[in-house]
């Protein structure tokens, strides 16, 4: 595997797990050249997946973009790298099993917005307020009340 910081072709495995839901093969490496350590991820491949826009484009599954908008959301939240990751794991597994190759964004979304409000709230909000295009803070007021309502039916 070419190291990603010095680009020497190789790197030196250091450890090797499964993921937890058992769907990747999680490794730690090291470049013999510069010595910097990174994660590589070995999964299975799938079919194809294509996502549905809202404007009706359609385009390629791109699961590091996925994961960018989840980091994005809990920016400066207490939450591990592994929990997003997990997230990630669990969306793309979702989408996989549906069956379908093209799939409506808006669906994805959703799924997206479930796992995070179970996570944290502040990161659902952020991710809601991307998602569904804000555009004004009675927007906010309301998913913020449907929280609070959730919270006290919890109690």
């Amino acid at each position: 595997m070419k190291c990603p910081f010095c680009g020497f072709p190789d790197s030196r495995v250091l450890d090797s797990r499964p993921t937890l839901d058992g769907t990747a093969i999680r490794r730690r490496r090291e470049c013999p050249e510069c010595g910097a350590r990174f994660t590589t991820y070995e999964r299975y491949e799938l079919l194809p997946l294509i996502v549905v826009k809202k404007d009706g484009r359609r385009e390629t599954f791109d699961r590091s973009k996925l994961l960018n908008g989840v980091l994005k959301a809990c920016e400066k939240r207490p939450i591990s790298y592994e929990t997003l990751e997990r997230l990630v794991e669990e969306v793309e597994l979702t989408l996989q099993r549906q069956g379908s190759t093209e799939i409506p964004s808006k669906f994805i979304g959703e799924l997206v917005m479930g796992k995070l409000r179970q996570i944290d709230q502040v990161a659902y909000v952020r991710f809601a307020s991307v998602y569904k295009d804000f555009r004004e803070i009675d927007q906010f007021l309301e998913i913020v009340r449907e929280l609070k309502k959730d919270q006290e039916v919890e109690k």
